[in-house]
């Protein structure tokens, strides 16, 4: 199974104690997040369809 390539969100900033998000979009039907101070943490799965919906709520 490939792995989950994490990027910081864009609306993270540079701050060490500030909150963090990465995602993951490089697995086809899936999106990963966790987070960024925590990098053998927990991840958050979910289909790239619920990750649509959910970004795209206002």
């Amino acid at each position: 199974m490939n792995e989950f390539e994490f990027v910081k969100s864009s609306y993270s900033n540079d701050k060490a104690d500030s909150e963090c998000v990465e995602v993951a979009t490089n697995i086809a039907g899936a999106v990963a997040l966790r987070d960024s101070k925590q990098a053998d943490g927990p991840v958050i799965q979910v289909t790239d369809t619920a990750w649509a919906a959910f970004a795209s709520a206002q």
